[in-house]
């Protein structure tokens, strides 16, 4: 049975901060719900206003921590803060499995501020497959910043810079996040380099073995791009978060004067029209799964009539008919 829902008068309460709306479309994204286009339909408007900020990195390195820090120094500003921090899957609720929200509940209370643990459900990437649409619904729902946090598990998340406007890549030192930062090709990723955890021995050699490979990668180009800073934090402390919001404000800017902001949004819309598409094409691929038109052309593919290609061009040309 389908819950009837009244999505406008969701959306109208969640542009008034009522964090109970808020929850309620997140869910209705995360759920796939049959209303999930009138959600998409309703926030489109009112969308393209957040900041986001993406956090990723290894496990360790402190992003939860960091992720409080920066929301805690953003509300010193009066700026409203959205976080969408992506955990692992429960093996058996299929939800959250650390919960971010209890290891920020010092803004539990704050108005200002809205939190969700998001599942990534088997999803690769680092992020949940409901982030982008999530994202829209705290930007529809007022938030200046939206800071996605990603789930911590290695050198494969990278998805997180098609939907941040700005990439902030934390380390620690003693780690082996120098040579990880060369071998995982995280240089590309990062608009703001964070060592965390700078009073730790190693914390200066680490910063400048980054500074370091970051003037290797701009004598190796000729165009003008950022140069992405190196910002060392204590964030259980709170030292050096004003400087990592300078930092994200000063690239925000920069991407602002060249247009680089534009295309940057351009191409994530343009990620999620693609994701969608695809979407609906499993799911009419899942319709014909064990049915009689896979297994009459895997049968000709067997006897050596077709070859896989051309009977997967076939099946395509059948669904698309």
């Amino acid at each position: 049975m389908v819950r009837t829902v009244d999505v406008a008068e969701l959306v109208d309460r969640a542009r008034e901060g009522q964090p109970r709306a808020v929850a309620r479309l997140i869910s209705l994204v995360e759920d796939g719900s049959p209303h999930l286009r009138e959600v998409a339909r309703a926030l489109a408007p009112f969308t393209g206003n957040a900041q986001v900020v993406g956090l990723t990195g290894a496990p360790g390195v402190g992003k939860s921590t960091s992720t409080s820090a920066l929301v805690s120094a953003y509300r010193e500003r009066g700026r409203r803060v959205g976080v969408l921090a992506v955990d692992p899957t429960s093996p058996f609720s299929g939800g959250a499995l650390l919960g971010d929200r209890v290891r920020m509940g010092e803004h539990a209370t704050d108005p200002g501020v809205f939190i969700r643990s998001m599942a990534t459900r088997g999803h690769l990437g680092g992020l949940s497959w409901a982030t982008p649409q999530a994202l829209r619904v705290l930007d529809a729902a007022g938030c200046d910043v939206v800071l996605i946090e990603t789930v911590g598990v290695g050198q494969s998340e990278v998805e997180v810079v098609s939907l941040a406007d700005t990439t902030v890549v934390l380390l620690a030192p003693g780690m082996g996040d120098g040579i990880q930062a060369a071998k995982a090709g995280i240089l590309e990723i990062a608009d703001v380099f964070v060592v965390n955890k700078a009073d730790r021995d190693g914390a200066d050699a680490t910063a400048r073995d980054l500074k370091h490979m970051i003037s290797l990668g701009r004598r190796e180009r000729t165009d003008v791009r950022w140069r992405p800073p190196v910002v060392k934090t204590v964030a259980a402390r709170g030292e050096g978060v004003p400087d990592v919001l300078d930092a994200i404000d000063a690239h925000h800017a920069w991407l602002h004067e060249r247009g680089e902001l534009a295309r940057r949004r351009a191409r994530r819309a343009a990620g999620e029209i693609e994701a969608i598409a695809l979407e609906r094409l499993r799911s009419r691929f899942g319709d014909l799964r064990g049915g009689a038109a896979v297994d009459a052309l895997a049968d000709r593919v067997v006897a050596g009539e077709l070859d896989p290609y051309a009977a997967a061009d076939q099946l395509v040309d059948g669904v698309g008919a």
